[in-house]
């Protein structure tokens, strides 16, 4: 099978490398060419444009950061859409919110193609290691068949039925994920000011419900305030935050706690942190 990849960011060179370690044929395109040399010696081709990705490939995947990012790989002369043909393959794997998706959808399907969103829970070390939860929604055909290719990105796959379920559930995941880590800055933030150890806030807290990797990895961090490893930029933690905020509008879905992390993250990029890590959120609440 033949893949097109589209988008080498933090998440998208790591899985794109998998696919090329597993002995897939690979044509990458990205908008910076810089980021092509480590999987040209893996054995991947250069494309001249998404569109030429498309045209060349049996499934081609994106992975982009934002909406306006997915728009401006998909349309027009050059975009994925107009490289698409019958019986191709088009799986998004960019956060994105349902309308997106669903138009994504609808112009694969004008084509002839089938089309397949299939977001992910996982940051750059899951990227790397290929242990992605993948959450794919569309049409099950194109999902059945790239089984095999998703499963060189993923360790957990599940198929949510149509268009637009992916990406809810993307956001309702990245939610919850960002509520807890803007928790534990502010336990820690409390302890430290008590002052109480915080290496003991955080044996206490894996000892008991609370515990999981996430707070093993980035709690040492946060607690001794040093620079964070980028493995999930902020400014798209935010990015998240604000299409779950418009996603609850829609279906009246009051986010109380949400709305809140929300203005804290918008406080973290007027400051210059959202090419940081997300777990910087710490020290825009240690100076509240």
């Amino acid at each position: 099978m033949k893949i097109g990849f589209v988008g080498l960011g933090i998440m998208g060179s790591a899985m794109a490398s998998n696919l090329l370690k597993a002995g897939f044929k690979v044509t990458v395109w990205n908008r910076s060419a810089d980021k092509y040399s480590p999987l040209v010696a893996l054995g991947a081709t250069v494309a001249t444009s998404p569109r030429a990705a498309a045209e060349i490939s049996d499934v081609v995947i994106a992975m982009m950061a934002t909406p306006a990012a997915v728009l401006s790989v998909r349309d027009g002369a050059e975009g994925i859409i107009a490289g698409l043909s019958s019986g191709n393959g088009y799986v998004d794997m960019s956060t994105v919110d349902a309308d997106t998706s669903l138009e994504s959808y609808r112009l694969a399907h004008e084509k002839g193609a089938l089309f397949l969103e299939a977001p992910v829970a996982g940051s750059r070390k899951p990227a790397e290691d290929a242990t992605l939860t993948i959450m794919a929604a569309g049409d099950r055909e194109l999902y059945d068949s790239s089984l095999p290719v998703l499963e060189k990105m993923g360790k957990k796959l599940l198929f949510l039925g149509e268009t637009g379920k992916a990406s809810r559930m993307k956001l309702a995941n990245n939610l919850v994920m960002c509520g807890m880590l803007t928790a534990l800055c502010e336990g820690i933030s409390l302890a430290a000011g008590s002052g109480l150890d915080t290496a003991q806030l955080l044996e206490v807290l894996d000892s008991g419900a609370v515990a999981n990797p996430m707070f093993r990895l980035k709690g040492p961090q946060i607690a001794a305030n040093k620079e964070f490893p980028t493995a999930f930029p902020l400014k798209h933690m935010q990015k998240d935050l604000r299409l779950a905020l418009q996603l609850a509008e829609e279906v009246g879905q009051p986010l109380f706690v949400t709305a809140t992390i929300n203005e804290l993250y918008k406080k973290a990029l007027s400051e210059n942190h959202g090419d940081a890590d997300f777990a910087a959120i710490s020290r825009i609440i240690r100076n509240t």
